[in-house]
């Protein structure tokens, strides 16, 4: 039994100084590194944002909704409450619709109005179940 104390009490003294020793191990990353990557990622976040705005205030999108009775106040207040990756699909998809937008088309077409409609739902969805 004492045996078994000593083993225990052994182990447990070299857990205990192994831990702070292996915390004072250096990160594999600089921290200059890590300010950039966080700067990255807040830049995208940013840029995504203002891709679903912009495409929020055209009036193509205006009249979709209009049409389909969703309010567009609120779907661009939902777009501050994304969360990354939720923004990140939704830019995916307002990057497609300004896209084909751009594309000096004079009318829009039916796939177009439908990627429009889908992420206006998805919008609104999202803020829903939050």
């Amino acid at each position: 039994m004492r045996t078994l104390v000593s083993i225990v009490v052994v182990t447990f003294v070299f857990s205990v100084v192994a831990i702070p020793a292996h915390a004072q191990t250096s990160h594999a990353a600089p921290q200059s590194a890590l300010d950039a990557a966080v700067q990255a990622h807040v830049e995208r976040s940013a840029a995504d944002r203002e891709m679903v705005q912009r495409l929020l205030e055209r009036p193509e999108v205006q009249a979709v909704a209009g049409d389909i009775g969703l309010d567009l106040r609120r779907a661009q207040s939902a777009v501050s409450t994304l969360d990354a990756q939720q923004l990140s699909t939704i830019a995916a998809q307002a990057s497609q619709v300004d896209r084909a937008l751009a594309g000096g088309q004079s009318s829009i077409t039916i796939s177009t109005t439908m990627i429009i409609i889908g992420l206006l739902v998805l919008i609104l969805l999202i803020v829903a179940l939050n």
